[in-house]
């Protein structure tokens, strides 16, 4: 933290009122991720297994994405390295979060920690453009306990309504497919990363062909070795367009 960071006790407003102003912050993120957490609630009843899976990786993981395929793993008996790398990779992106979001408006202890553990896309997106002075330690982490509450209620909802059903809904499973599907199309059309989604295909595919029953760890390691070898070309290649530009000037 710098030394010009505004302190969290400097935050104007009243303590009600900043609870108030979390509460709304999170409500537009609570009509998106409330369905989410029914689908992971009735996708672990349908996998068969224990209700009580849901709350637990609600509680225990909070990251959305991963905790729906975690469920998938988990049912198929996925390894636990398998787990452990393929959660690993899903989160890092997490690491780069705190280097901009506005920890510094959290007080420091439990409820820096918190904010910490509840740094989701959804919090970091929330909070990141809002200008400083309008950010105090109550709002934030009021905004980040409503967004959890929503993803664990929408899945505690989830478990109770699969609970109650007299028959499985057939092709649900296929939700946590269509939602990776949607992500990876819009994360392309955003980005335009057309060479990532290519390395990542062939990933996967040498992986499938390669080493069938290890495929999506194999296909994670290959896909990192791939993008690290881009990174690599591609800066050597920078590096010689630039010493050809000095030498022509």
């Amino acid at each position: 933290m710098t030394s010009n960071s505004p302190a969290p006790a400097q935050a104007s407003g009243p303590q009600g009122s900043q609870v108030l102003a979390g509460l709304r912050d999170s409500l537009g993120v609570g009509i998106g991720i409330f369905p989410l957490g029914f689908a992971l609630g009735v996708l672990v009843i349908q996998a068969g297994l224990p209700w009580w899976l849901a709350p637990a990786l609600s509680i225990g993981i909070f990251a959305g994405s991963v905790e729906l395929f975690m469920v998938s793993m988990l049912a198929a008996a996925t390894p636990l390295l398998t787990i452990a790398v393929t959660v690993f990779a899903m989160n890092f992106r997490h690491v780069f979060y705190a280097l901009s979001f506005p920890l510094q408006r959290v007080k420091r202890g439990l409820p820096r920690a918190y904010s910490v553990y509840a740094l989701i896309d959804e919090a970091y997106a929330t909070y990141v453009l809002m200008p400083a002075q309008k950010l105090t330690s109550r709002r934030i982490v009021t905004g980040q306990l409503a967004m959890q509450t929503y993803w664990v209620s929408g899945g505690i909802v989830g478990v109770l309504v699969a609970g109650a059903l007299p028959e499985p809904i057939e092709g649900f499973e296929f939700a946590l497919v269509a939602l990776f599907i949607v992500m990876t199309l819009d994360a392309i059309r955003g980005r335009r990363e057309i060479p990532s989604a290519v390395l990542a295909g062939l990933s996967v595919g040498i992986a499938i062909l390669v080493i069938p029953d290890q495929a999506l760890l194999a296909a994670l390691v290959l896909y990192a070795v791939l993008l690290t070898l881009r990174f690599a070309l591609g800066s050597r290649a920078r590096k010689h367009e630039n010493a050809g530009e000095d030498f022509d000037d």
